[in-house]
């Protein structure tokens, strides 16, 4: 099964979705980006619930374009489950059902089995969505479209039935596209991830792609805690650039970049702090400087970092265990490592990806 999208575009008065140019396999696409960026215009459009102004819908080869939701062989579960409230737990599942044993195997598997016979009032956030999830596809769908289905959870219920529900989305052999907010989802459900805003894709691929070597500074700070700072590019050959940074040179992988000026980031776990008797070499990028402040976060301490030759102050992100043996201190002196490929440059002057690819 394929689900094929390409150069989908709506518009209305205040907004303007696509061109979308997406292809899902049978895996799960989360689609993430902040409110109002068009995830939820995207999944009405492929379930026909919106109507598309221009682009198409494929789904295993057939186009979907212009038929009803109904005929388009899709299921969308919404954010708030849509339930219908005047009937029972079996009677939503059962509603659209292909057969019993279809809704035998899915109750047991999504733990709804002894909620048959409950009424809609009385379910719990997270039962409601196990049941939304059973009646979507109790009518064996070819594709599956979910739209925050955890949002309105609390977070131990949220944080167990991801887990699970990442375990059950996997055994699918459908394309599912899961839409969320919330980088933690996406990072937990999708084998991909397309990060949105105002619209249109920013960047696709593997989790590790998009956080590690985001294309935009937009998907660079969207995605979480990241250092991203500018400077300017004082020479670049075939081995990276060299990059003046305040008072300091940094070398940095190349990345087809063209601009003088350049944003570059690296992640708080990849920046190295450096005992004093450790031996270095200076080409790692070494900075010396002070401890700002530190922060415990339960698994991990953040501690900021002061360089001397830099205005910008760095996070660092260290395991407890490692932090704990360092004993640092408030305004400690020590140094710190920016090593050259955990650098990943992004151009000013557009989205350079890790490949050197502008777009």
């Amino acid at each position: 099964m394929t689900l094929e999208i390409s150069g989908l575009k709506a518009a209305n008065d205040a907004f303007t979705l696509g061109p979308i140019d997406l292809t899902v396999d049978e895996e799960i696409l989360s689609v993430l980006g902040p409110s109002g960026c068009g995830k939820t215009t995207l999944l009405s459009l492929v379930a026909g619930i919106l109507d598309a102004d221009a682009g198409t819908v494929h789904l295993n080869g057939t186009d979907l374009t212009g038929l009803p939701p109904e005929d388009r062989g899709t299921a969308y579960v919404f954010q708030d489950g849509a339930l219908f409230p005047h009937m029972t737990v079996r009677e939503n599942v059962t509603y659209a059902a292909d057969s019993a044993a279809v809704v035998d195997e899915l109750t047991e598997t999504l733990a709804v089995a002894d909620l048959m016979d409950r009424t809609v009032g009385t379910l719990s956030g997270g039962e409601r969505q196990r049941v939304a999830l059973a009646r979507a596809l109790a009518a064996r769908p070819d594709a599956l479209l979910l739209d925050e289905p955890l949002a309105n959870l609390d977070a131990p219920i949220k944080r167990r039935l991801r887990f699970e529900l990442r375990d059950f989305l996997s055994q699918l052999d459908i394309p599912v596209v899961y839409v969320t907010h919330d980088q933690r989802q996406a990072t937990t459900m999708g084998d991909r991830i397309a990060v949105m805003r105002d619209g249109t894709v920013r960047q696709a691929g593997t989790a590790e792609e998009i956080f590690e070597r985001p294309a935009t500074r937009f998907v660079a700070e969207f995605t979480g805690s990241v250092n991203l700072f500018t400077a300017d590019v004082l020479d670049r050959d075939d081995d990276g650039l060299c990059l003046a940074w305040g008072d300091t040179v940094l070398d940095a992988p190349a990345y087809g970049v063209e601009s003088d000026t350049v944003w570059f980031c690296i992640r708080p776990e990849y920046v190295m702090l450096l005992r004093e008797d450790r031996p270095v070499d200076e080409r790692d990028n070494v900075l010396r400087g002070r401890i700002r402040r530190r922060v415990y976060q339960g698994d991990d301490y953040v501690v900021e970092f002061q360089p001397d030759a830099v205005a910008d102050p760095i996070e660092i992100r260290l395991p407890t265990p490692v932090y704990e043996r360092l004993s640092l201190d408030d305004r400690d002196r020590v140094r710190v490592s920016l090593k050259k490929r955990a650098i990943h440059v992004v151009d000013d002057a557009g989205c350079v990806r890790n490949d050197g690819a502008v777009g």
